[in-house]
């Protein structure tokens, strides 16, 4: 019986992109797109039909047990989901061209074992240049029996599209880049009524000093905190923003150097939005998102929808930010995570954790949410969650500040899969809204 290869190889590539040879490849002839190589560029070009398919691929000699550093530049044109149809993958093979053990750990308690084969790579896009070009780039840790690495750069799926490699490198490092960053939910009630807006803000004052002085990066407040105990008619209190709220707390998040994300309702002419607002370490507002799905208590009372899934670049790492019965609805952190948020901050009134288990793990990011609810109910927490939806810290009383240290370039390994959060953006379901040309 013989062994089926789906991969056609087409043709040898003599050109020493990269100093390396590289050889084109597709799945089936019909479906195969055009091949160009330079000095400089590896080309493929896709005719004006669905379905098209192929890749470069090269070999690459590797030692198992270090860890190597992979990074290319590519730009997309005429192509509608860049993240999707331009993929790199990266395999590693034994001696024999075998499949090896992962050098990453999984959880025993799902299958009685500690490793599994080590499963495809796919290096995550980190930036766009003034020029279009997307750089893509990770760093691994190659199995211990793995003797080769074989690289394929792809373009799927885009009718009428071109697509250009260029600037390649794999190279051999002393050890990956770690990108630490402390996290910190406030967990508080503001108990009782008839205060102003100004006696709320003055009661974060000690608890982000709390959070200040275990090194925190990133502080998330509770939603809507101008309102609580102040008043039930949010339109009574909204404000600009940036605003006397955002400069309030900028002054304390320049005072400590960090990031606070703010919960307040913004007024914008006749309209009235609930708003989580970023401010950063300089005290400006670094930006703000506005409430997307509303309950129906907020319809009731004019609050308008937000429209957009804004993500902001901090000194740390990529930030998005929901609100409350965001939560409900997956396609929110969707959103912000295939427009790069690495960290969803989540201030939120109440609402079922198990929903904010799951965004995390659908998305493969980090969610920290601040709540009003008593953590004694079996309902919302204020908590720091992993990719994998674990709560890795949570307040347990009123007036405390819970933290915890991540690294964001850590990735999550699970068995079967893989890293499957940097194959999120290579396999999950286009998004009629994402922009054609280069990602954030």
């Amino acid at each position: 019986m013989k062994l089926f290869i789906p991969c056609l190889l087409l043709a040898l590539v003599s050109n020493a992109f990269g100093g390396l040879e590289w050889t084109h490849k597709s799945p089936r002839p019909e479906i195969s797109p055009k091949y160009e190589e330079t000095a400089d560029e590896l080309i493929l070009r896709a005719p004006d039909k669905e379905g098209i398919h192929g890749w470069f691929e090269t070999r690459i000699p590797v030692e198992g047990g270090t860890t190597v550093r992979f990074s290319i530049e590519r730009l997309a044109n005429e192509i509608a989901y860049p993240r999707r149809s331009c993929a790199v993958r990266i395999e590693w093979l034994g001696e024999k061209g075998q499949a090896v053990q992962s050098p990453h750990p999984v959880n025993p308690e799902h299958f009685g074992k500690t490793h599994g084969s080590a499963k495809p790579d796919y290096p995550r896009d980190r930036g766009t240049n003034s020029e279009g070009w997307v750089s893509v780039r990770d760093d691994f840790k190659v199995p211990d029996e793995a003797k080769t690495a074989v690289v394929q750069l792809h373009l799927r799926w885009a009718p009428g599209g071109e697509l250009r490699w260029r600037n390649f490198s794999f190279e051999k490092i002393d050890k990956s880049e770690k990108r630490m960053v402390t996290l910190a939910a406030v967990h508080t009630n503001l108990p009782g009524k008839g205060r102003s807006v100004a006696e709320n803000r003055e009661m974060f004052v000690p608890l982000i000093e709390q959070a200040a002085s275990k090194k925190a990066d990133l502080i998330v407040l509770p939603e809507l905190l101008t309102c609580k105990g102040v008043t039930h008619d949010y339109v009574s209190v909204a404000e600009s923003v940036p605003g006397p709220t955002t400069d309030y707390f900028g002054e304390l998040a320049k005072k400590h150097d960090c990031y606070i994300v703010v919960g307040l309702p913004e007024r914008v002419d006749h309209l009235v939005y609930n708003v989580a607002a970023l401010v950063g370490p300089d005290g400006k507002l670094v930006g703000k998102y506005r409430k997307v799905t509303l309950p129906r208590e907020e319809i009731q009372r004019g609050i308008a929808p937000g429209n957009g899934y804004p993500v902001f670049e901090t000194r740390f790492g990529k930030v998005g930010m929901m609100i409350c019965y965001d939560v409900f609805f997956p396609e929110v952190a969707r959103e912000l995570a295939m427009n790069g948020a690495e960290v969803i901050a989540l201030p939120i009134w109440g609402g079922n954790p198990r929903l904010a288990a799951a965004r995390c793990a659908e998305n493969g990011v980090y969610l920290v949410s601040s709540t009003y609810t008593d953590h004694s109910y079996q309902w919302m927490k204020s908590a720091i969650w992993n990719r994998e939806g674990d709560r890795l810290v949570e307040g347990t009383e009123w007036g405390t500040v819970v933290t915890a240290t991540v690294d964001l370039n850590q990735q999550t390994y699970w068995y079967g899969l893989g890293d499957f959060q940097s194959r999120i953006a290579r396999e999950a379901p286009v998004r009629k809204a994402e922009a054609t040309g280069a990602n954030p």
